[in-house]
């Protein structure tokens, strides 16, 4: 008897019907396999399918048959991801800001596909996306792909930056376009940042992707070898507070001993710590000294002090003073 158009297919069926349908709480069994075969127009016999699934087992798929008194069946063991990986990733994709809301239900549309028909409840119950803020920039993910083949492809990048108006709109900051070499990407507070370098005002600067507009690869080489040569990119994002660029120095503070994770949490375990009478420490760290470097250490309050250098300590206090001399929000 000839063979019907489906047959060739027969073995990816299988395994699709395997993969969607079936986990161990859910076997499927030979005769309601053949039936779902069926209804992709592929005939199918008890003992075929037997040898189906040792040709699946050979090729390195893990397909379990349960024998019982209901029927038993066979079930995909394993999967390319287990269930707990999958939420994993599923936070990830939801508490990300730079992910728009119809991306992250894309995404997590497609992670549920992996998970099969009966986890994929248990990762709905996980998706929290409303009321979320996340940005409105579509185009983030080629922008993404975009930077991505600029650094492979060792070439500059040419974009718009952008910021918001009062009208809740995303407009070029100013005029013209910017043109930098990229070197890296940076996922920090949520939000992806590229580290890149201006060769017009010869230093490194950052930019948040979801800002970056109409992104485009330039045919000029990247520039800035010896400035990012050995720098430590991990670090350098640790230095920069709310990657808010400002002018580099060792800075020397004091705290005590209960905020040892905090200042791990912020500068990694790597940081210049020493012990201190009564319970303190002291930490030496490089940090680039702004606005928003002061305002964390506002956030610890009193507990932290500034020990030098005694410049950063007064721009520190002359800080905190003009807060105090605002009165904005008197009436």
């Amino acid at each position: 008897m000839a063979k019907s158009p489906g047959q060739k297919l027969k073995l990816l069926y299988i395994l699709k019907l395997l993969k969607e349908h079936t986990d161990e709480s859910h076997p499927m069994g030979t005769p309601e396999l053949i039936r779902r075969l069926e209804a992709y127009g592929i005939h199918s016999e008890r003992k075929s399918i037997y040898d189906d699934m040792e040709k699946l087992c050979d090729f390195g798929y893990d397909i379990i048959q349960v024998h019982s008194r209901q029927g038993g069946g066979y079930y995909l063991a394993s999967r390319e991801f287990e269930l707990p990986e999958l939420k994993l990733l599923v936070d990830a994709v939801q508490s990300s800001r730079f992910i728009t809301t119809k991306k992250s239900r894309e995404l997590i549309k497609k992670l549920e596909q992996l998970a099969g028909r009966h986890d994929a409840g248990k990762l709905q119950r996980q998706v929290y996306v409303a009321g979320r803020i996340k940005t409105e920039n579509e185009s983030i993910y080629y922008n993404i792909d975009s930077i991505h083949r600029a650094i492979q492809e060792d070439r500059q990048v040419a974009f718009e930056y952008l910021d918001w108006n009062l009208k809740k709109e995303l407009v070029p900051r100013d005029k013209g376009r910017r043109r930098v070499s990229p070197w890296a990407l940076i996922w920090r507070d949520e939000n992806y940042y590229l580290a890149a370098y201006d060769s017009f005002d010869g230093i490194v600067k950052h930019y948040r992707v979801d800002k970056m507009g109409d992104v485009s690869l330039a045919e000029e080489k990247r520039e800035g070898v010896e400035q990012m040569a050995g720098m430590d990119l991990a670090a350098y994002a640790n230095r920069t507070f709310g990657m808010f660029g400002g002018r580099e120095e060792t800075v020397t503070l004091h705290l005590p001993g209960r905020l040892i994770g905090v200042a791990l949490d912020r500068f990694g375990r790597e940081a210049d710590i020493r012990p201190l009478p009564g319970e303190c420490f002291q930490i030496r760290v490089k940090v680039a000294v702004s606005g928003q470097f002061f305002g964390w250490l506002a956030g610890i309050g009193a507990d932290v002090r500034v020990v030098s250098p005694g410049e950063v300590r007064e721009r520190y206090r002359e800080w905190l003073e003009n807060i105090l001399k605002q009165d904005r929000w008197e009436a």
